[in-house]
């Protein structure tokens, strides 16, 4: 039997599977690094860190399978998106990269705005406005701060894809994470000359861009024998990690929408044409299904708020947990769901890192609004989980509003775990919900994109409709959902209310 990997090049880890060709894992690992983070609101990542662990991962996951790295028949990449690596002529790393969250680029975003003509015409040139996230204003600001590196830069690069590079070396990307640079005509599903030009940036830069299916380069001689595969296996060109986790719970047709709840949330419904938000709100990408589109709203910490609460405020669970061997995210959500829905008027908003959708704001910051002298830690849990919630449903109202109807929504990421936290997404989103038998995500979808590149699948639906089967389902409770729908108009007020106070907190911590 031949074997597929997938590979996903995290933020706190890189996750490799191995799968048979019925897409059935047989063997996974993930390997950690470290993230910096140098001053507020800056993150980076080391890329030789990623390699590293990409190479550590494929072999563990290999030997847990207990099956030959000779019969891996194809490869498929995700990844973090956003990121920039840049590389000298020679391909060596220039500097530490800059991530998805990184939030520097705030005078970037503008000047690229404004070079564009506005935001209407920057919509009309790459179906998405300009945000501290995306690739374009870091590529600026290191042009601007560090100019010695930027005379050095020869060529940018995605996290995945500097992977790619490693393995193949070859400088390719494919569609999907080419979409989150703020460099790609999304509707054309190539760069923009247009916008590169106004930009002042050299085409030459970028690389090569493949659908995400199509074989974008093969392992090399010294790959293979780094992670014992063959030489010549096909790497095909994989796909953002919102993309190919998409792909991995089966969103792949209209009318289905899924919402990851993981460190980030997101919101994603497929879409046949490019559906573009005027106000700029959600995302319009390119899909893995070539020819498709997808819309998408972003929460930088949804599942990462309720993990910075568990770190900060629930050290004494971990310590029990510790004893009794168990988890402490179920110590905390058992007592949560003690609480009444709404917490008596206790609201979280989670921008612990700034905002993406809706707001686009650096600046904006965590906290706990309506506390009383009747909360506790269980009520200021339950409180972080349905703030969390109540953000990826911001993401899905807009998507209502341009006329996405939901069949089903998927649930994925470790908010998907809890049955608790399953029940709540319902009522909140206001719609029944469902978990799939695929639980490896973004590295699930990434081997079905390589699966398809290596002949196993015709096409991406064929490889979700012959793997993937709606496992569990969770109904909407009326009466609940009527509670978190007042609850829910009280909290889409509570940003605009502390807007200007988050910029003068920022202004006063120089971030």
């Amino acid at each position: 039997m031949s074997y597929l990997l997938g590979i996903d090049i995290g933020t706190s880890g890189t996750k490799t599977i191995l799968c048979d060709e019925r897409g059935r894992i047989r063997g996974e690992a993930t390997v950690e690094y470290p993230l910096h983070m140098p001053r507020p609101g800056w993150s980076e990542q080391d890329p030789e860190d990623w390699w590293k662990a990409a190479v550590a991962s494929v072999q563990l996951a290999i030997r847990r399978a207990g099956v030959p790295g000779s019969a891996v028949r194809g490869i498929g990449l995700s990844g973090q998106m956003h990121g920039l690596v840049c590389l000298d002529r020679s391909g060596r790393v220039l500097r530490r990269a800059l991530l998805w969250n990184d939030q520097r680029t705030g005078a970037e975003c503008e000047e690229i705005t404004r070079r564009a003509g506005g935001l209407k015409s920057l919509l009309g040139m790459v179906s998405n406005p300009a945000l501290t996230g995306f690739t374009a204003p870091k590529m600026l600001w290191v042009r601007k701060h560090e100019p010695k590196i930027w005379e050095k830069t020869a060529k940018t690069l995605l996290p995945k894809d500097f992977v790619r590079y490693r393995m193949t070396g070859e400088f390719a990307t494919e569609v999907s994470d080419a979409s989150g640079t703020l460099l790609l005509d999304v509707q054309k599903r190539t760069w923009s000359k247009a916008l590169l030009a106004r930009l002042d940036l050299d085409a030459g830069l970028l690389p090569a861009v493949f659908e995400s299916p199509v074989v974008s380069g093969v392992v090399h001689a010294a790959c293979a024998k780094a992670m014992g595969i063959p030489e010549g296996t096909p790497v095909a060109g994989g796909g953002g990690d919102q993309a190919a986790g998409a792909v991995g719970n089966g969103i792949v047709r209209k009318g289905v929408v899924s919402a990851m709840m993981g460190t980030s949330g997101v919101v994603f419904a497929h879409a046949d044409r490019v559906e573009t938000d005027p106000q700029g709100r959600v995302h319009a990408f390119c899909h893995a299904v070539p020819g498709k589109w997808h819309t998408m709203g972003v929460v930088l910490a949804a599942g990462g708020a309720f993990q910075w609460f568990r770190n900060q405020l629930g050290r004494e669970e971990i310590a029990l947990a510790g004893r009794k061997k168990c988890d402490p995210y179920e110590l905390l959500t058992a007592a949560a769901a003690k609480v009444a829905p709404g917490c008596e008027g206790l609201f979280f908003l989670p921008y612990l890192t700034g905002e993406r959708t809706p707001h686009a704001d650096p600046h904006a910051r965590a906290c706990f609004i309506g506390l009383t002298p009747r909360h506790g830690k269980a009520e200021m849990t339950r409180a972080v989980m349905e703030g969390a919630t109540f953000a990826l449903r911001n993401s899905l109202e807009i998507m209502r509003g341009m006329g996405v109807k939901a069949a089903e929504i998927r649930l994925s990421g470790g908010g998907a775990k809890s049955a608790f936290w399953r029940q709540m997404q319902a009522d909140i989103y206001g719609c029944d919900t469902c978990v799939t038998s695929s639980t490896a995500g973004s590295a699930y979808g990434a081997m079905l994109l390589g699966g398809v590149g290596a002949g196993v699948w015709t096409d991406v639906p064929e490889a979700c409709d012959a793997t993937i089967r709606v496992v569990r389902r969770t109904k909407r409770v009326a009466k609940t959902a009527a509670v978190y729908d007042r609850a829910w108009r009280i909290y889409s007020g509570l940003y605009g209310a502390l807007k200007e106070s988050f910029g003068a907190i920022a202004r006063e911590v120089g971030s």
